[in-house]
C-alpha cells in the first residue's frame, strides 16, 4: 500500500509542479518587503514617520469550493478550476511617536471574489479596528475593538482611504491574493514531498 501511495505522490508532485505559475514568489509593488515564516507571511513598508505591516497566514485561506454542483457538466479533459488563496490579513499602522498601533483586521468577502465589473467596489473589507500597545506580542482582549458591521459608512470610507493612502488598496489586495496563492501552492508541493519521504521511510 505504501509503495502505491508513494508512487501516487510522485505523480501528484510532478503534476502540481507543471501547473505551478511562479517558480519564485511574485513581488508586491509599492516597496513592500516580504518575510515568510512557514505559512505566515509579513509585508513591511515604511513611509514618513510610519511603519505599516500586513500579516497573513495561508492556512485555511482557500475558500470552500462551490464546484460541487457543476461536477456533472465538467468534461473529463477540462482543467480543474484554479484554487485561489484569499487569506484574512491584518494591517498594523505604527506611528513613530506614539506608543500605540492601529490594527485593522481585513477580510476578502467570500461572495465578492470574481465579480468584477463594479469598478468602485472594494475587493476586501475591514472587519475590526482596534488600538494595541506597540511592540506587545499578545493583543489584549480588554482593548476596545470596533466591529465595522454597525459602523457609520462615512467613517468606514475614511478608514478605507486611510489604508489606501498607505498603499493598502485594491491593487495591493489583488497582488496579495496572487502572492498568497503562490505561497500556498509552494507549501502544498513541499507538504506532498515531505509526505512522500515519510511514507517511503521504512
Amino acid at each position: 500500500g505504501d509503495k502505491a501511495f508513494a508512487q501516487f505522490l510522485t505523480d501528484e508532485i510532478q503534476e502540481e509542479k507543471k501547473i505551478q505559475k511562479h517558480k519564485s514568489l511574485p513581488k508586491i509593488s509599492g516597496g513592500w518587503e516580504l518575510e515568510v515564516h512557514g505559512t505566515e507571511a509579513k509585508l513591511v513598508r515604511k513611509i514618513a514617520g510610519e511603519k505599516i505591516t500586513v500579516t497573513f497566514n495561508i492556512n485555511n485561506s482557500i475558500p470552500p469550493s462551490a464546484e460541487e454542483d457543476t461536477q456533472e457538466q465538467q468534461k473529463p479533459d477540462e482543467q480543474e478550476p484554479e484554487l485561489t488563496s484569499t487569506p484574512n490579513f491584518v494591517v498594523e499602522v505604527i506611528k513613530d511617536d506614539t506608543k500605540q498601533t492601529l490594527v485593522l483586521d481585513c477580510h476578502f468577502p467570500e461572495d465578492e471574489i470574481g465579480h468584477e465589473g463594479e469598478e468602485e467596489s472594494d475587493i476586501f473589507t475591514i472587519r475590526e479596528v482596534s488600538f494595541q500597545p506597540t511592540g506587545e506580542a499578545d493583543w489584549k482582549d480588554t482593548n476596545y475593538t470596533l466591529n465595522t458591521d454597525s459602523l457609520d459608512w462615512a467613517l468606514y470610507d475614511h478608514l478605507m482611504d486611510f489604508l489606501a493612502d498607505r498603499g493598502v488598496d485594491n491593487t495591493f489586495a489583488d497582488e496579495l491574493v496572487e502572492l498568497s496563492t503562490a505561497l500556498e501552492h509552494q507549501e502544498y508541493i513541499k507538504f506532498l514531498e515531505d509526505l512522500k519521504s515519510f511514507v517511503k521511510c521504512q
